[in-house]
């Protein structure tokens, strides 16, 4: 396993699942780049009480760090090009919010 650290954008805002068993999670998108300015796309989820909080507290666009296990992934786009992606299960969340700043606007 991948203890991963992710800094990035989200994209989109985190939506709310139940699963079979009536067990909530969130769900999420992150745009995240690297030093050599190539975008990823991180797919979140999260279970953790906290981390699950922090999520649905942004909305799209705002900026943030994850913490958790990660998994490396290819897709294929329209294009038929290969592109990586990143599977995250957030354990902590962390973005303007925790330091008491509301952000811009």
């Amino acid at each position: 396993m991948i203890e991963g650290l992710i800094a990035g954008q989200l994209m989109g805002d985190a939506s709310r699942r139940v699963d079979k068993t009536g067990r909530t999670y969130i769900v999420a998108r992150v745009r995240a780049r690297n030093k050599a300015d190539e975008e990823f796309i991180v797919n979140v989820i999260a279970f953790d009480d906290a981390a699950c909080s922090a999520l649905m507290a942004l909305a799209d666009g705002d900026a943030l760090c994850l913490a958790g296990p990660l998994t490396p992934k290819v897709w294929t786009d329209k294009q038929g090009n290969n592109r990586p992606s990143l599977d995250l299960v957030a354990t902590r969340v962390l973005s303007a919010l925790d330091a008491g700043h509301p952000g811009p606007g």
